[in-house]
């Protein structure tokens, strides 16, 4: 198995794919970056749903996003689902439907379609361009927008609304719990939480940073392998909650995973490891009352 190096995922090259693969891979919706030769993602059937992609407004322009939902009038609690940094592509698109399986509206908004597609690109570099022009206040606009949407649709109940997201997603989740009051729980899959220790100085904050200001309860998965997220940070994030009283946050350590084990299309994937922290993300969901009825 591959081992990561870094956070973000691996590159083609150290997984060894053919270019007849690669196109395969645009073709099956996977981010090509990070697709492993080995994979055999989930793939969730949209029987009983609606998908589509519905444009949200943001105050600077349009931008979609992808939508599952169950059939029927509802209405249904919401999950907002942030993606990695290769934005809405299959894997994506099929946590919106397993969500939506269960009895859920999930909507992933497309942070980075003002930029560009990382998903179809196998240069780390020109997608790290395109997350960049992905601003904290963007994202924050961005999501106000998403709400702003649900909060239209009788089919969806926008004052029951959680969010998880993976990676660069993870750390929104985190950011969206303490700039925003849009959720009643988050769930953040291997976020930074702190600034990698080579960065240039920043005004941005970190989730470490912010501690004191969490409005909603969120809960940590992390790896304890993960290569770009030492676990010097988590314990450092776990310190600062504790610190600001916010006891009905936490973080769940997998030993032995790797950054990225929730993704099934990469080979850092732990089926193990990804089947309990969907529970666990479930469970917490359920504790702060976004759960389905029929859950």
């Amino acid at each position: 198995m591959t081992t990561l190096t870094r956070p973000e995922g691996t590159m083609p090259s150290d997984l060894n794919l053919s270019r007849r693969k690669l196109g395969a891979a645009v073709l099956g919706g996977y981010a090509v970056f990070a697709l492993s030769a080995q994979a055999e993602p989930i793939a969730t059937p949209e029987t009983g749903l609606v998908t589509e992609t519905v444009q949200l407004s943001p105050p600077d322009t349009q931008i979609p996003a992808n939508l599952a939902r169950p059939q029927g009038a509802g209405p249904f609690p919401v999950v907002v689902v942030v993606s990695e940094i290769f934005g809405v592509h299959e894997y994506i698109r099929d946590v919106c439907r397993r969500l939506a399986q269960l009895g859920y509206v999930a909507i992933a908004p497309d942070f980075f379609a003002r930029a560009g597609d990382p998903s179809k690109l196998t240069d780390y570099a020109e997608i790290r361009k395109i997350v960049a022009t992905a601003t904290d206040d963007q994202v924050m606009g961005d999501l106000a927008a998403a709400m702003a949407f649900l909060q239209a649709q009788d089919y969806a109940d926008a004052d029951r609304a959680a969010i998880t997201g993976f990676c660069w997603g993870g750390n929104i989740v985190w950011q969206a719990a303490q700039k925003t009051d849009f959720f009643d729980a988050g769930v953040a899959w291997y976020g930074r939480l702190a600034p990698p220790a080579d960065a240039a100085p920043s005004e941005r904050q970190w989730p470490v940073d912010l501690a004191a200001k969490t409005s909603a309860p969120v809960l940590g998965l992390y790896a304890g392998q993960d290569q770009g997220i030492p676990l010097s940070d988590v314990e450092k994030k776990r310190a600062a909650l504790k610190a600001a009283g916010k006891t009905d946050s936490d973080i769940v350590v997998y030993p032995d995973a790797q950054h990225g084990f929730h993704a099934d299309y990469r080979s850092a994937y732990d089926a193990e490891a990804a089947k309990d922290g969907w529970r666990r993300m479930l469970a917490h969901f359920a504790q702060h009352g976004v759960a389905p009825a029929k859950a």
